[in-house]
């Protein structure tokens, strides 16, 4: 990631990686098209006066909740939960929309809206899936064209201690005491005629159907002690409406119409300031629309916090509720950045 603030008014930024590369990915010379790398972020914002600032490109300014416009760099859990990146791989590359945003701070008050296009090649437009009578798919951009193009999305939070920076878009997940944070928000994800459904009436029509998400969050970081303790605390309800029946692919457990409570909670033990260890848990509530499900993730973890999040090792315990029962994972993972 590079930007630079040309001027008091004028910032740019580029943001460019890979994703996602695997030994299948891999090819003799380089050449695979999993192998390359892709812009994940590239925007330019004008600051209008001190509570406004307005931008526009390929962005990461987006609405629902705090973990939708989450920093990958500090998580408190292992990984975000698939569900909160709730538009990606619908209208979306890698949680990024090409639109324009408005973002400031009034009073301790922040706030992010923004004005997007919809991506046309959807995970579903990509599967080749068709809409039935009774299950939407996600390819309103595909299937009708301009009338799916628009997308808006905003998100608001109230910050009652200390304040979070907006500079840039990515919401802290830990702050490892740095910070003494309590914020409460909510936001939106709308996007008309996003999904397409047959008409009951006549299967030979496909009929647009809006999508809506809402979302409310807290989230709290609280210092403890004189030996460098803190709590981490985050709890969110979405609620999701993709279309009728929605699972992305088909049958997806994570990207569906239907509700999600979810629930995050970490403590950083007593440390001289150096090496720490940080235990946490994680609950997953999901309601899906289609079949009647509920299931359940539950993930209990612990972070090795050799510098900070700039260099930590993770071993989390996960128990991921499915169709046929639950999965059980043990997954450890190292994390060193600059």
């Amino acid at each position: 990631m590079l930007y630079a603030q040309l001027t008091d008014r004028f910032l740019i930024l580029t943001h460019f990686g890979l994703n996602s590369l695997t030994p299948s990915g891999l090819h003799p010379t380089g050449q695979s098209s999993q192998t390359q790398l892709f812009m994940h972020d590239a925007w330019v914002e004008y600051k209008v006066m001190d509570e406004l600032y307005v931008g526009g490109g390929l962005h990461y300014w987006n609405g629902i909740s705090r973990l939708n416009n989450q920093s990958t760099l500090n998580f408190l859990p292992l990984d975000n939960p698939r569900f909160a990146w709730a538009s990606l791989g619908t209208t979306d590359q890698f949680a990024r929309h090409l639109g324009i945003y408005a973002k400031g701070k009034v009073g301790k008050l922040d706030y992010r809206f923004a004005w997007n296009g919809a991506m046309v090649n959807s995970v579903d437009a990509g599967a080749g899936l068709t809409p039935t009578t009774s299950q939407a798919v996600y390819t309103g951009r595909a299937t009708l064209g301009l009338e799916a193009s628009n997308v808006y999305a905003g998100y608001v939070n109230y910050q009652f201690w200390d304040q979070e920076s907006n500079k840039l878009p990515y919401f802290v997940g830990s702050y490892l005491g740095a910070k003494k944070v309590l914020s409460v928000g909510a936001g939106f994800y709308a996007h008309p005629n996003g999904s397409v459904l047959l008409d009951s009436n006549d299967p030979t029509q496909v009929v647009g159907e809006d999508v809506l998400i809402f979302a409310a969050d807290a989230f709290m970081e609280l210092p403890i002690g004189d030996n460098n303790q803190s709590l981490t605390a985050y709890v969110s309800f979405q609620s999701n409406d993709y279309g009728t029946n929605y699972q992305m692919g088909g049958g997806s457990l994570d990207i569906f119409t239907g509700s999600v409570l979810y629930a995050q909670a970490g403590y950083v033990l007593p440390n001289s300031g150096a090496w720490a260890w940080q235990p946490y848990f994680t609950f997953a509530q999901k309601n899906i629309t289609n079949g009647g499900e509920s299931l359940s993730d539950i993930g209990i973890g612990i972070n090795s916090l050799i510098t900070g999040h700039n260099a930590k090792l993770s071993l989390e315990y996960r128990n991921v509720g499915n169709l046929t029962g639950s999965t059980n994972r043990f997954i450890l993972q190292a994390v060193v950045f600059l």
